[in-house]
């Protein structure tokens, strides 16, 4: 099973603990977790080097879900992050903001179950996966020849 590096971004503490046992409950690989608070201080965390899927909460003070989203993708370096609005808010002009204007790559509602996380993440994580496999396989004709 792959090992994930997430980003747990809510200003609640219990939320972000809920979000990680969900992730480990819902087996879409083994993660290792960086939380925080808001989105000021996960801009401050994220580096695309380092982090392979980010979960956010819509609603936190100093800088919300959705402009740490966008912030993340404007700096250029982000695209490969999937970032995953994990938010009370359920109407679908604010879903349709978070896909469509914001580049947020899913949307999980709370309250959420482990169920809910592999479903909506399952081909999220395959494709991460997928692209931690590909580097050691890129090696190119001749690497196959002496491996």
């Amino acid at each position: 099973m792959a090992t994930f590096r997430a980003l747990v971004i809510d200003d609640s503490r219990v939320m972000r603990t809920m979000v990680m046992k969900a992730l480990g409950a819902a087996r879409l690989g083994q993660f290792e977790f960086t939380e925080a608070a808001d989105g000021v201080e996960a801009l401050a965390k994220f580096d695309p080097a380092k982090i392979d899927i980010c979960f956010v909460d819509w609603n936190m003070p100093n800088m919300t879900g959705l402009e740490f989203v966008k912030r993340a993708r404007a700096r250029g370096d982000s695209d490969r992050v999937p970032m995953v609005m994990v938010t009370s808010e359920q109407a679908v002009g604010k879903i349709d903001e978070a896909l469509s204007e914001a580049g947020a790559d899913t949307y999980i509602c709370k309250p959420f179950t482990p169920e809910v996380f592999q479903i909506k993440l399952e081909k999220i994580m395959s494709k991460l996966e997928a692209a931690q496999q590909a580097p050691a396989a890129a090696g190119g004709f001749f690497s196959g020849l002496f491996s």
